[in-house]
């Protein structure tokens, strides 16, 4: 079972959409209106599906904000059939579109072709809320904003977010990414959190907790 988010200003759209997903075993999460859609919460979708025409902001602009929030498949479901619209979408981070009016096999055969994909594929992004984390080129966003991290503190970052809500000590922390070979001086890493923490403050992101007597953990 996949989560999918449904963005389309037509309720009948929604309910279609919705009724066909659900019959195969997906949830599915449907608004009207893309301003609605809480963006901190993006990640936990497996695929998106846009309308390209709807009021207040269009798919694609909607598309351009979010895409550098998710890497899931977003799919644009557009009355339009213009190449350069379609084209527009697939150049601002859209995966594919779909021309309505479809009809139900249509939709679950590329929904299911992407999904598929996306199974086979190794993500390389991290996504905790505002904070992304680029896995393959060890870097990190605030929204579309990098954050200039030394090695180092990426490392701690990287190794707080991916175990999120789980406590590690300073000594731990040392270990895991610096092993034994070096100087061990743990008190360095205090220091590394001082700088990443002023670092993320500039965006007004305060991700890593003191759990005192114990170590931090990621928000």
């Amino acid at each position: 079972m996949s989560l999918i988010l449904a963005v389309d200003d037509e309720l009948d759209m929604l309910e279609l959409i919705k009724n066909i997903l659900k019959k195969n075993n997906h949830q599915v999460d449907v608004y009207q209106n893309p301003l609605d859609v809480d963006n901190s919460k993006l990640s936990k979708y497996d695929l998106i599906l846009l309308d390209v025409m709807m009021p207040g902001i269009d798919g694609i602009s909607f598309c351009k904000d979010i895409r550098a929030k998710v890497d899931c498949p977003i799919l644009f479901l557009t009355a339009k059939t213009m190449e350069e619209d379609i084209v527009e979408g697939l150049l601002i981070g859209g995966d594919d579109y779909i021309t309505k009016p479809f009809g139900a096999s249509e939709l679950l055969a590329r929904i299911e072709a992407h999904l598929r994909r996306e199974k086979r594929e190794r993500h390389t992004s991290l996504n905790l809320g505002e904070i992304r984390f680029d896995l393959s080129s060890n870097e990190v966003f605030v929204g579309d904003e990098k954050v200039h991290l030394t090695k180092s503190e990426y490392q701690i970052s990287e190794l707080l977010a991916k175990r999120k809500g789980q406590v590690f000590s300073r000594e731990q922390i040392y270990e895991l990414i610096f092993g034994f070979d070096g100087i061990r001086d743990a008190s360095a890493i205090s220091e590394h959190i001082k700088n990443i923490r002023a670092k993320f403050q500039k965006y007004y992101e305060n991700p890593i907790e003191t759990v005192w007597g114990i170590g931090y953990k990621w928000n």
